[in-house]
């Protein structure tokens, strides 16, 4: 017999050609894996008329079993979010279904925020024994660029002591040049000058392999290096040094914060980090450290010393000043 149902992963067939060409390639990119990986094997035997704000319910039951982190849930429910958006527009589906559910309740999450200071930073880098890598993680640490524009990069982006950040590598299914992450994230970022020489030298590293070209990338020549690879240098340095690993993006983390600490202004901090808002820096960058911590101790110790000797000044004035009028009255 005739049905007028339609089969969930069918209709999801039809939704990757829409959402292809609405969406930037790093979003679809991430969007997909996702959605294949945690959504799609749940529902993909389902009919789209048959599905009931109770089977979100049970779905998202199982995606808390999972104990995910609160910005992973949310990611997930606005994927299928945007899924049954795209079944009420084409399908004539009651998109309630999932909004009458709603959002994941967000857990408590201690706040997993690491970085290197500078000391420990020189550590670490002393101990990474290839030059490509070890200006990689020179120019994570003094940039706070994100690990995908950085090996996006190419010489051709290097000029004038300014690197030109206007793509990405994207990190999941094939590894594709895309657009960065936002408008904002699109940026010259200057950098120091040892960086600037010590990143041009690599030519000196590739021209026994290649054709010395601009369209070479940075990081890797011909193709750009591999994040697992990266990470097992890391890992390697990280134990020569005895130092705790930390992640890629921390490195990131730690440009932020070390500017922050020297003083620099937030919003050139932002910038160089291509965040849309300052509040977005403030937010990630409101951890509390100790080096902030005694910067605020000494300056309340300060404040209240300088209240405590305004306030001995006075009485030692008026002291004096009575002691003046008895002596006089005495001597009369």
């Amino acid at each position: 017999m005739f049905s007028n149902k339609h089969l969930f992963s069918d209709v999801y067939d039809d939704y990757l050609l829409y959402a292809k060409k609405q969406q930037k390639l790093q979003s679809y990119t991430t969007m997909k894996y996702k959605f294949e990986l945690h959504i799609l094997p749940y529902f993909k035997d389902m009919y789209l008329e048959d599905i009931t704000s109770k089977d979100i319910l049970k779905w998202e039951e199982y995606i808390l079993s999972l104990n995910f982190k609160n910005n992973q849930n949310t990611s997930l429910y606005y994927f299928l979010s945007g899924f049954f958006e795209f079944c009420k527009t084409f399908y004539n589906f009651d998109k309630k279904i999932i909004s009458n559910v709603g959002n994941f309740k967000k857990k408590y999450e201690e706040k997993n925020f690491d970085f290197y200071n500078l000391k420990e930073f020189k550590k670490f880098i002393k101990y990474v024994d290839d030059e490509v890598y070890k200006q990689f993680f020179n120019l994570l640490y003094f940039t706070g660029m994100r690990t995908g524009e950085a090996l996006a990069l190419k010489f051709k982006d290097l000029k004038n002591g300014y690197l030109n950040v206007s793509k990405t590598i994207n990190s999941h299914g094939k590894r594709e040049i895309g657009t960065p992450k936002t408008m904002t994230s699109n940026r010259l970022i200057k950098i120091d000058f040892q960086l600037e020489k010590d990143l041009l030298n690599l030519k000196n590293i590739y021209k026994e392999k290649y054709s010395l070209s601009d369209d070479l990338f940075i990081f890797g020549g011909i193709k750009p290096l591999s994040p697992t690879t990266i990470n097992r240098r890391k890992i390697k340095a990280c134990e020569k040094a005895n130092l705790r690993p930390i992640t890629l993006h921390q490195f990131r983390h730690s440009h932020a914060t070390l500017l922050l600490q020297k003083g620099i202004m937030v919003n050139e901090v932002s910038r160089r980090l291509g965040h849309s808002k300052t509040s977005t820096t403030l937010d990630i960058y409101s951890h509390t450290d100790l080096t902030q911590e005694k910067r605020v101790l000494r300056t309340l110790n300060k404040l209240r010393f300088n209240l405590l000797n305004k306030i001995r000044t006075k009485l030692n004035f008026i002291l004096k000043r009575l002691f003046r009028l008895n002596s006089k009255k005495w001597s009369r």
